[in-house]
């Protein structure tokens, strides 16, 4: 068996309805991984223990979450926008972590991967709710990694932008001539990563190859942040 091998690895997946979900599952499954989809929203810590007790044992947690990106004005930003987004964003990580650590504490293995945003990783103009949603993420992830290290279990983030997925970049924006302009103009690669890139790149990390990587964030958007 190689190190990059995830036949049989119970691996679970939120949102697997939404974002990175589809496209994380599909490349998942091709591996031989075990993959449960689960499409609960995370709303409470009892749902989300009744989820992690329903999956039963699980060697991986890829916490794939997204919201419709706010894009108000920060003098217009209300406290509505803001704890609905923390709510859908943040929240789950701590009600995650805590019901999912335990069994791999116990096992002295395991790995978590969030699914973020490299909204985080470089200031856009009315995207302060979000940003600042999606960096909590980034800044949870790091110190999360260094604390559970110790157990051998790898915590880390892909802050992505600027990838092919139904959530952030529908067919009608990517067929928009100012998106395209804007491509070319902003981002390195000159076009979207494709969805394939990206899963392809959650599997590695899902993979004992990446056993050594601890509360790291790692930009996936064609250059766009760094």
């Amino acid at each position: 068996m190689s190190n990059t091998d995830l036949q049989n690895k119970r691996i679970l997946v939120t949102h697997a309805d939404e974002f990175m979900g589809p496209a994380i599952c599909n490349n998942l499954r091709q591996k031989q991984a075990r993959v449960i989809a689960d499409n609960h929203a995370l709303g409470s810590e009892q749902e989300v223990q009744r989820v992690i007790q329903d999956a039963g044992k699980v060697d991986i947690l890829i916490i794939n979450l997204s919201i419709t990106a706010p894009t108000s004005a920060a003098t217009d930003v209300t406290e509505s926008e803001w704890s609905t987004t923390f709510a859908r964003l943040v929240d789950p990580l701590p009600r995650l972590s805590k019901a999912m650590l335990p069994q791999m504490i116990e096992r002295q293995s395991g790995k978590i991967i969030i699914i973020g945003s490299a909204a985080a990783m470089r200031g856009m103009k009315r995207t302060s709710t979000y940003s600042a949603a999606r960096g909590a993420q980034l800044a949870y992830t790091q110190a999360l990694g260094v604390e559970v290290a110790k157990h051998n279990i790898q915590v880390n983030a892909i802050a992505q932008n600027f990838v092919d997925n139904a959530t952030y970049f529908p067919p009608h924006v990517q067929a928009d001539e100012r998106f395209i302009a804007r491509l070319q103009r902003e981002v390195p690669l000159g076009r979207l990563v494709s969805a394939e890139e990206d899963a392809e790149f959650v599997a590695y990390l899902c993979s004992d190859a990446a056993n050594c990587f601890v509360g790291q964030v790692f930009p996936v958007c064609g250059g766009w942040a760094h």
